[in-house]
This record gives structure tokens, C-alpha cells and sequence, in this order.
């Protein structure tokens, strides 16, 4: 192990789900130095393929994978750039990715979008993690395990989303069996992005458990793929089985090729791949047991660590050794987020508070954020749920959707705009009692994200949860932690734990509940969890409206 000193660096790049961002760290003491970020050029491709000639089907999400290599062509030599370090002092680089992001490739992690013959089929594309195409095919596996009594299925609180690797794979599969045949490599791209870097594909333990299905180093039988689908049975040993990495690990080194992209040294660490939420635990000092950290921007992953091993029902999953080695690592989430904010803004915000907004010098996010911080709790009247891209946590179903409840002529934007915020902080407290309620104690929540910039979001969530509020202390946490994990990966430090002291950051209690806030927020989440309960488990109106605009739009893709 060397001894870090002021002149050694790592860069961690975080791979989100518009742009990719870099940010060079100095291994002392984690001092973030220079950044730089580069949009994808294809952004989101939910309407259609690139040239608009293929439509897609409702609730597709892809991406172009060389949108990836850009960001390591240009974001960190940016970076580099920017915080004027030299290239030599740099000793390793770690990378995060949201997930679960699937890249279809060939033996050789040729994506299959790059082979001519299916340039123009939507299954040779990488799958982002808001694909939620695959939801009947995640029905399927969830009805067939607990008719089973699968052991793992309770490892995922009863229920795979349509989100991860298996339905996904198994919609190519039934969809597009060309395709389907043609991938010899089922790949994450948490995983995909550093074997664009060492040229070793090395699976993290991360995405593998969480997403992969793999508990007690087993994955679902090929018994149970068979049931599941003819022809289905290898593709646990033929698509996906690959070698898996530790956390904090050295994937290998930097290759010739990929230190061109980077101007970085050749052959310095390359660290095993990680999941932005997961990577973001160390940067914001959160690894030890009963520490929550929600990583809030256009979703909200929720992670913590703990000591025993529980079954929480609607749980994204626990994995041993998911967030660090030793402990068991337990995930939840909620699928929409900022996503929802930004879908309010664009659609439902009049021209004249566009206006206002402009003439105050603000952004529309703003100026109603003001004007809703100046509402009492429960003043608006209003009520929502927090589904407008489905359910991840606890009811994991993505054929739910959003509702907003009593709404009258005098409603304004901002009480909408309100009653939104507070609806996210509902869905993150059902997350928290059902964590409680089955053995994993809460004991601290930490804020990650660009959405702790906002203090009345805080406010409300610390009112909501009826807890002192957290906040990391860097803008740039999973790139922080795919630095840390940089540096363990390059040997400066003995394990994430120790990197985490170190070269983390955070501010403990900088949001406090007040008393009164929160009883009012009672009353409100009660009604809340009504609306949850009814509509999230007891009718089916929203599973059967979102079929029959998925059978509309289907047809119209047909025709076209």
C-alpha cells in the first residue's frame, strides 16, 4: 500500500442518465480540483432509433453506447484540464453508471447497435434503466418464483422489476430472437465502460446482486429458466456468468487505446465498475450500519448498509458485500423523481409565470419554489402520488402512474408544484417505515444529489420523515466515490472504509424536523397511504389504463 500525499490523484467519472461528468480528486484528503462534463449527443431515445425512421413501443428508454466513449474522450482530459493537474500524478480512475443500463455485445464487447446488420433494430441498443418495456416479462418472473418458492425472490422483497437484467434479456429473447442470438455478451455498463478501459470485462458485485440476481454465488437455475421461457435455459451460462469483482478492486490497467482517449497515463488502475447510488455511500461518509443515503436527481436510489440480513418486502434487494465488503448492503428506490418536477414545469406552468419567472431573474423551478415555501402545510388542499414513472419501491410496478388529488378552480401552479414535492417525500417515508417495520433500523438520512440544493425539498423531507436531514458535502458524490473507490483500487488505501474517513465529506443535521410541520404532515401522509394502498394494491385503474395507451400506441407504430 503506498502513502497518499498532496500530489497523487484519482478521477471518477459518474455516467447519468443525460451526461457524463468527470471530476479529478486529490487522494489525501478527497479535494475535488477539476471538472468537466459532456452531454451525450443521443440523449434518451424513447420516441425513435437515431434518424427517426424506427419508432419505438411505449415506455422504451435506449442509448447510443459510443456516447460513453465520448465522455472519456472528451469530459476528462476537460477535467484534467481544469484543475491543472499533471497526467503522471494521476494513479487510478473509477467509473459509476446508473443502473440497471444493459448494452447488448459480441464476444469482444462490440456493442450490437455497432454491427451494420442491426443498426436499425431498437433490442441491439443499450437498454437504460427507465426502460420499462419489459414489465410483462418481469410479471412473469415474479409469478413463476413465488409459485416456485425460489429463494432468492425474498432476497428482492418478493418482486424483480421490470428495471434489471433478466426481464430485460428475456423481452429481447421472446421480441427479437435474432438479436437475442447474435449477443453473446449481456453486459452492464457499469461493467461495459471499464472493459472499454482495461480491456478485461470483470462483473461488479454490485450490479450483479441487485440487479443479476445473484445470491450465495448462484443465479436463478436453468431449471427455472426453462420454466420461464423455451429456449431461455442457457442464458445465465452463455450471456451473462462472468468473473466477479470486489468493490474497491483493480479491474486491470489502463489500456494504450483508452489512455489516448483520456490523456492518461498507460497501465495505472482501473477500478471495478459500481452503481452511481452504491459508489455514493463512501463519498458522504454513510457506510457504517443505519445510515440511509437517497442520491435524489431525476430518480431516488436508497441505500445503507447494516449487520443483519432481513427480508424487506418491495426492497430493491440486499446483497452481501453490495456497498462494502463485510456488510450487508441493502437498496430501495423510487423511479421518479426530479423527473417529475421537470415534467410539471414543461407542461403544466402558464405563460405568465414563465414570465414572472424571467422577469425575477429565476428558473421556473425557482420562482415556483418560492411561492410554494410561502404555504403552510396542507394550504393547498392537495394530495399526490409520486408515480409518473411507476413504482419502484415498495409496490416495484411500473404500470402505475401519477395522481394528483383535490384540485379546484382556485388551484395554482405552486400548489401543484408543492403537492409534488411532498408527494416524493411520501413515497421516500413508505420506504423507511417498511425498512424499520422489518428489522433494518433507520437511523440517519443523507441527501446526495442535485436536488439537496433546494431547501425547501429538504425542509419537507426532513418534516416528512420526522428526521434531521443529512447533506454530503460535495456536488459531485458518485464522482467522488468512483475516485475513493479509484484510490483503493490503486492501493493508497486499505479498503473503501478507510478511503471513505479520509477523502469523504458530509454535513450532519443540516435540515431539522419541526414539530408542528410534522404533525400536519401526518394527517397528510395518511391520506397518502391510503391513495397508495388503493390504488397501488387493491384496483387495477391504473394498470388498465396504462394497457390500453399502450395498445394505442402499438398500433400506431404498426402502421408507421
Amino acid at each position: 500500500m503506498t502513502t497518499p500525499d498532496h500530489e497523487t490523484y484519482t478521477i471518477g467519472v459518474d455516467f447519468g442518465t443525460l451526461s457524463g461528468r468527470a471530476v479529478v480528486v486529490r487522494v489525501s484528503d478527497g479535494a475535488e480540483l477539476g471538472t468537466a462534463v459532456h452531454e451525450y449527443r443521443h440523449g434518451v431515445l424513447e420516441s425513435t432509433l437515431p434518424g427517426g425512421s424506427v419508432r419505438l413501443g411505449d415506455a422504451w428508454a435506449l442509448q447510443v453506447p459510443d456516447d460513453y466513449r465520448d465522455v472519456l474522450r472528451t469530459a476528462v482530459p476537460a477535467a484534467l484540464r481544469d484543475a491543472g493537474v499533471p497526467p503522471d500524478r494521476v494513479v487510478g480512475i473509477g467509473t459509476d453508471f446508473t443502473a440497471c443500463t444493459m448494452v447488448p455485445t459480441l464476444a469482444d464487447g462490440t456493442p450490437l447497435d455497432e454491427v451494420a446488420q442491426f443498426a436499425d433494430r431498437p433490442h441491439a441498443y443499450v437498454k437504460l434503466w427507465k426502460h420499462h418495456a419489459a414489465q410483462g416479462q418481469a410479471d412473469r418472473i415474479n409469478a413463476l418464483a413465488a409459485e416456485r418458492g425460489e429463494a432468492w425472490l425474498p432476497r428482492y422483497g418478493g418482486l424483480i422489476s421490470s428495471e434489471w437484467e433478466f426481464a430485460k434479456a428475456l423481452q429481447i429473447h421472446e421480441e427479437d430472437p435474432e438479436v437475442y442470438d447474435a449477443m453473446e455478451r449481456w453486459v452492464e455498463a457499469a461493467d461495459w465502460i471499464v472493459w472499454q478501459l482495461c480491456g478485461r470485462y470483470v462483473r461488479n458485485a454490485c450490479t450483479a446482486g441487485y440487479k443479476g440476481i445473484l445470491q450465495d454465488g448462484e443465479y436463478p437455475s436453468a431449471e427455472f429458466l426453462t420454466a420461464l421461457a423455451p429456449g431461455f435455459a442457457a442464458f445465465v451460462t452463455d450471456k451473462l456468468d462472468q468473473p466477479i469483482g470486489e468493490l474497491g478492486s483493480r479491474a486491470g490497467s489502463l489500456t494504450a487505446e483508452a489512455a489516448a482517449w483520456t490523456g492518461l497515463p498507460e497501465g495505472i488502475a482501473v477500478a471495478v465498475g459500481n452503481v452511481d447510488a452504491h459508489v455514493t455511500a463512501p463519498a458522504a461518509r454513510a457506510v457504517e450500519p443505519g445510515r440511509m443515503v437517497a442520491i435524489m436527481g431525476t430518480s431516488t436510489c436508497h441505500v445503507m448498509s447494516a449487520d443483519v440480513l432481513r427480508e424487506v418486502p418491495g426492497m430493491c434487494g440486499v446483497v452481501d458485500g453490495g456497498i462494502v465488503a463485510g456488510s450487508y448492503g441493502y437498496e430501495a428506490g423510487q423511479s421518479g423523481v426530479g423527473d417529475i418536477f421537470g415534467w410539471f414545469t414543461r407542461t403544466g406552468v402558464p405563460a405568465d409565470y414563465r414570465d414572472a419567472a424571467a422577469e425575477a431573474g429565476e428558473s421556473v423551478h425557482e420562482y415556483l419554489t418560492r411561492l410554494a415555501s410561502e404555504q403552510e402545510v396542507g394550504e393547498h388542499g392537495l394530495v399526490a402520488l409520486d408515480w409518473h414513472s411507476g413504482n419502484r419501491s415498495v409496490l416495484v410496478d411500473h404500470r402505475l402512474s401519477g395522481l394528483l388529488l383535490g384540485t379546484t378552480l382556485a388551484t395554482r401552479p405552486e400548489d401543484v408544484y408543492r403537492a409534488l414535492l411532498e408527494a416524493t417525500a411520501f413515497g421516500t417515508r413508505v420506504i423507511v417505515e417498511t425498512f424499520r417495520a422489518s428489522g433494518v433500523p433507520v437511523e440517519e438520512f443523507v441527501v446526495a444529489g442535485g436536488l439537496a440544493k433546494n431547501p425547501l425539498l429538504m425542509q419537507i423531507y426532513a418534516d416528512v420523515l420526522r428526521m434531521p436531514l443529512s447533506v454530503i458535502g460535495s456536488d459531485q458524490g458518485p464522482a467522488l466515490g468512483s475516485a475513493i473507490h479509484a484510490a483503493v483500487a490503486a492501493g493508497c488505501y486499505a479498503d473503501v472504509p478507510v478511503a471513505s474517513k479520509a477523502m469523504g465529506r458530509v454535513h450532519r443535521g443540516a435540515y431539522q424536523p419541526d414539530e408542528g410541520r410534522s404533525q400536519a404532515y401526518d394527517a397528510l401522509f395518511r391520506i397518502y397511504s391510503d391513495l397508495h394502498d388503493h390504488f397501488g394494491r387493491q384496483v387495477s385503474t391504473m394498470r388498465d389504463l396504462r394497457a390500453l395507451r399502450g395498445d394505442v400506441l402499438d398500433r400506431k407504430a404498426v402502421r408507421r
